[in-house]
C-alpha cells in the first residue's frame, strides 16, 4: 500500500505564498551559490596568470553579475509562458527562444557593467572593461548555458508541479454503435429494385446524436489515481495551456483551453463568468455586485471567483 503524501506536498501546488517563497528561494540559494563559486574560481585564474587585482574586485563582478540575473529570472519566466516548450511546440517555439537568449545576454552585459561602474566609483576606483564585442561574445557562449539551465529548471519545475497538483483528463468516450450494412438485392429476383426503378421513398437522415458529456474524470497525482464527477466541480479558470478544475478545495488541471472544455460540459450548469473563469450554476452561494459594475461570486466552499460585467447579466439570466 502506498504510504499517504506529507500534508505540506498536498498543500504546497495550492499555497501561492509557500510556492513563492520556495521559489524565491530556490533562485537565490543558487544564484548565491554560483556567485561564490564563481569567485573563487576568478581569484585563482587571475592569480595563476600573474594578474594583479585587488580581493574585492571578483567579487562585485560576479555580485553584479547575478543580481542583473536575478532581476531577469522574472521576464524569462513570463516569456516561457508565453512560448512553452514541450514536444508539440519545440520547432515554432524554439526560435523565439534563441532570439531571446540574445537580448538576454544584451541585457545582462549592459546591466552588469552599469552595476559595476558605480561600485568602483563608490570605492573610489574606475572600472575600466574590455571592448563591448568582444566582451559580448564571451559573455554569450556563458548566457546561453545559463538561459538554457533556466528554461531546464522551468520545465522540470511545471513538470514536478503537475504531478503534485495532479493531471485530470476526459475518460474515453464509449466507441459508437456500428451502422447496420444495408440488406444486398440479387439482380433479377423478385422485388428487387432495378437500375432504372426509382426508390419508393427518400429514406430520412438520421438525427444527429446530442454531444456525449463526461460524466467523470480520471485524475493522476503522484503514484494515485482516482475519479471526480463532473458535477462536482465548482469553477475553472483557464491556466495557460491548461484549465484548473476546482473541486472540493483542490486545483487539478486538464490539458485544454476553457473556450474547447466549455463545450462538453452541460451549458445550463456551467457557465462562463470572466475571460479566465467559469463556475457551476449549483456551487454558487452569493453574488456580491461591485462598484465598478463587475462582480464577485462567493462560492459555496468558501471561495470566490471575479465576474466581469460582460458576462454579469448573462450569468443571472442562465440562472433563472
Amino acid at each position: 500500500m502506498t504510504a499517504p503524501a506529507p500534508a505540506w506536498i498536498d498543500r504546497y501546488p495550492h499555497d501561492r505564498a509557500l510556492r513563492r517563497r520556495a521559489e524565491v528561494g530556490f533562485w537565490a540559494a543558487v544564484l548565491l551559490v554560483q556567485a561564490a563559486f564563481n569567485t573563487v574560481v576568478t581569484w585563482i585564474d587571475l592569480r595563476g596568470s600573474g594578474r594583479s587585482v585587488a580581493a574585492w574586485e571578483p567579487l562585485l563582478w560576479e555580485l553584479s553579475s547575478v543580481a542583473v540575473v536575478a532581476t531577469l529570472i522574472p521576464a524569462v519566466v513570463a516569456f516561457e509562458r508565453r512560448f512553452v516548450l514541450r514536444r508539440g511546440t519545440l520547432r515554432r517555439h524554439l526560435p523565439w527562444h534563441v532570439l531571446a537568449s540574445v537580448v538576454y545576454c544584451t541585457v545582462h552585459l549592459a546591466g552588469m557593467w552599469a552595476l559595476r561602474h558605480a561600485g568602483y566609483a563608490a570605492l573610489g576606483e574606475h572600472y575600466q572593461p574590455p571592448g563591448w564585442w568582444t566582451q559580448w561574445g564571451y559573455e554569450y557562449l556563458k548566457d546561453v548555458r545559463s538561459y538554457t539551465l533556466t528554461l531546464g529548471a522551468l520545465v522540470s519545475y511545471r513538470f514536478l508541479l503537475l504531478r503534485l497538483q495532479g493531471e485530470a483528463r476526459v475518460l474515453d468516450a464509449p466507441e459508437p454503435p456500428a451502422e447496420p450494412e444495408p440488406p444486398l438485392h440479387t439482380p433479377g429476383a423478385p422485388g428487387a429494385a432495378t437500375a432504372t426503378q426509382a426508390p419508393a421513398s427518400t429514406p430520412q437522415a438520421p438525427a444527429a446524436p446530442p454531444p456525449q458529456r463526461p460524466e467523470r474524470f480520471l485524475v493522476r497525482k503522484l503514484r494515485r489515481e482516482f475519479l471526480i464527477a463532473a458535477g462536482d466541480i465548482a469553477w475553472l479558470q483557464a491556466e495557460a495551456n491548461y484549465v484548473g478544475l476546482h473541486v472540493n478545495g483542490h486545483d487539478y488541471l486538464l490539458r485544454s483551453t476553457l473556450t474547447d472544455f466549455l463545450t462538453q460540459l452541460d451549458p445550463t450548469r456551467f457557465v462562463r463568468v470572466h475571460r479566465s473563469y467559469a463556475v457551476n450554476l449549483d456551487a454558487i452561494a452569493e453574488i456580491e455586485p461591485l462598484d465598478s459594475g463587475d462582480a464577485r461570486l462567493v462560492m459555496k466552499d468558501g471561495s470566490s471567483v471575479p465576474c466581469s460585467r460582460r458576462y454579469r447579466d448573462g450569468l443571472v439570466t442562465t440562472a433563472r
